[in-house]
């Protein structure tokens, strides 16, 4: 089936009600009891397997805890844990009751959770020893904050310990109906752009994630799929790329409670026998340069990766399709609408059926998949010519006209901010991502940065990535991140923050070499008129790189004389 038939022929089937909880895990506790939903692993070599049985008791316990403690339709808990299995319940107990999961990172300080919680008016806390510290150094800035749930270490430093809960409450209880339109999440954006902003996530987002998720992960599920994915579930692409779309199919997903390390990621995909995993660029990165022939030390069972925060770049792409045996699938998305742009893989099943799809062209972000009308559109809000650069955009309704299920209900408490995202009328209009692409004769998108990361030197339009991706190539070269560096003459010249692959010296002989590299691949404009070597990027606990950060340095460098 081509892409253009399966688009064509895609009609959204969302129920007036529908709950998350029910939806991944209340109906396999019911028909597949037995099935395993989550297998743990801590990186101190602790493991554990939990079926869809134990899952959904121990939510209906923590449901009627919470319920107990005040937690009424509508609010808001925080759940600030890493990848672990008391996370999961944390989130389907809160929906249940009709309430708002927060999910935040464990790697927050004081601050960030002191605003998130104020913001959001939070009267409930989970939180376990990854995070307790500074949830209680910023609790005394956080009047609302009434009940903190301690969880594994953090057992005694909170108002509640977890399994103390637990253990008094029955593992049956009667959920809530919600409607599919009633708020689900609560996610700050990363504040890659300025500060974070509280994108109200409605349960029907789920419905609207899975087309995009089924084909990034060609054809998910078939028999034997095992998923896994460094990414925090406290993000949306943890959360809703990862753990609720695996659940929602009633599969296995692998939480690793640890830090992410190239080798233990290899070893963990071989060990579980994963099958399906989101691997953010800068993991790929790191995997490439840490084992540059994985198939080599390791037995693979990868039938699929898809990738998404950043470009991937023609070089990660390589590796993954020669050294993985594996085509990357980028996917595009915000938290605002996710999943709304990807390639698919071909796939045959064990019946030899085939699910063909639309392979991924090296360095295209893919077209839009099933259910989503996407487009470039200029500053008026008018559709770009094909070939021209402009803000990608997905329209509230489909090409037939329904509802997109996956778009955001707003931002809390920002009326004027959720406006601005639109470029009209927010239930019948475009939503704008704030990220630069093209739009080639095909439909293929072409990334080119956020909107913000865009610059101008010497008059060329430079965008940030192809020129990274250059720097990556090198073997010299980890990671890499190119801005503007103000300039006099020209109004801003290009300059590269590169890290260093293990082992590997700074010296001006090796800025010319890149230097020289780069000029070598690209347009004369685009090598890096400056490199600084630096130990690590500026990151977002998503793993976006923040150029902003080095953006804003260079500004005040200038403004210093330096």
């Amino acid at each position: 089936m081509s892409h253009d038939l399966l688009h064509g022929t895609f009609r959204w089937q969302v129920p007036a009600d529908f709950n998350i909880a029910e939806a991944c895990c209340g109906r396999w506790a019911r028909d597949t009891p037995q099935a395993v939903a989550i297998r743990w692993e801590h990186e101190d070599g602790r493991r554990a397997l939990f079926t869809y049985a134990d899952l959904q008791a121990a939510a209906n316990r923590l449901s009627h805890a919470l319920h107990r403690l005040g937690v009424r339709r509508g609010d808001r808990v925080a759940v600030v844990m890493p990848q672990r299995f008391e996370t999961a319940v944390a989130d389907l107990a809160v929906w249940q009751l009709g309430a708002v999961a927060m999910p935040l990172s464990m790697l927050f300080g004081p601050e960030a959770l002191e605003y998130r919680l104020n913001h959001a008016e939070a009267a409930v806390a989970i939180v376990d020893e990854s995070a307790i510290a500074n949830l209680r150094a910023a609790r005394a800035q956080c009047p609302g904050l009434v009940h903190v749930v301690a969880v594994g270490g953090a057992a005694g430093h909170g108002d509640h310990d977890w399994d103390t809960l637990l253990a008094r409450e029955r593992p049956q209880f009667d959920a809530e109906a919600t409607r599919a339109d009633e708020a689900a999440v609560l996610i700050y954006t990363s504040g890659t752009t300025g500060p974070p902003k509280g994108a109200l996530i409605p349960h029907r987002a789920l419905i609207g994630n899975l087309s995009g998720f089924v084909c990034s992960q060609n054809w998910f599920p078939q028999p034997g799929d095992v998923f896994w994915s460094p990414a925090d579930w406290a993000w949306t692409g943890g959360l809703m790329d990862a753990l609720l779309p695996t659940l929602y199919f009633g599969r296995e997903i692998v939480a690793y409670q640890g830090r992410f390390q190239p080798e233990r990621a290899f070893e963990l995909i071989e060990r579980h026998r994963v099958t399906n995993t989101f691997l953010f660029p800068t993991a790929l990165k790191a995997m490439m340069k840490a084992v540059p022939a994985p198939r080599e030390r390791y037995d693979l069972p990868l039938r699929a990766i898809m990738s998404a925060g950043e470009a991937v770049g023609d070089a990660v792409f390589a590796w993954c399709r020669d050294a993985l045996g594996v085509t990357v699938n980028e996917m595009f998305g915000q938290t605002e609408i996710n999943y709304v742009v990807g390639n698919c893989g071909e796939y045959r099943d064990a019946r030899g059926r085939a699910h063909p799809g639309w392979p991924a062209r090296p360095g295209s972000m893919g077209r839009a998949y099933p259910g989503h009308r996407v487009a470039v559109i200029d500053d008026e809000g008018n559709e770009c010519p094909r070939g021209t650069p402009g803000d990608v955009a997905v329209h509230r309704r489909d090409i037939h006209g329904d509802p997109d299920p996956v778009f955001f209900l707003g931002y809390w408490k920002n009326e004027a901010a959720t406006r601005a995202k639109f470029s009209g009328d927010p239930a019948d209009s475009w939503c704008r991502t704030g990220d630069t692409a093209v739009m080639d004769a095909d439909g293929w998108l072409w990334y080119q940065g956020r909107s913000d990361d865009v610059f101008k030197a010497a008059g060329y339009r430079i965008g940030p990535s192809e020129v990274e991706n250059c720097l990556v190539k090198h073997p010299a070269v980890a990671n890499a991140a190119v801005v503007p560096k103000p300039d006099r003459e020209r109004g801003a010249v290009v300059k590269a923050y590169v890290v260093l692959a293990p082992g590997v010296a700074a010296s001006e002989q090796l800025v010319a070499q890149l230097q020289q590299h780069v000029r070598g691949k690209l347009a004369p404009y685009e090598y890096p008129k400056e490199i600084e070597f630096i130990d690590a990027l500026p990151m977002t606990t998503t793993g976006k790189v923040q150029r902003r950060v080095l953006r804003l340095r260079e500004e005040e460098r200038a403004a210093r004389g330096d």
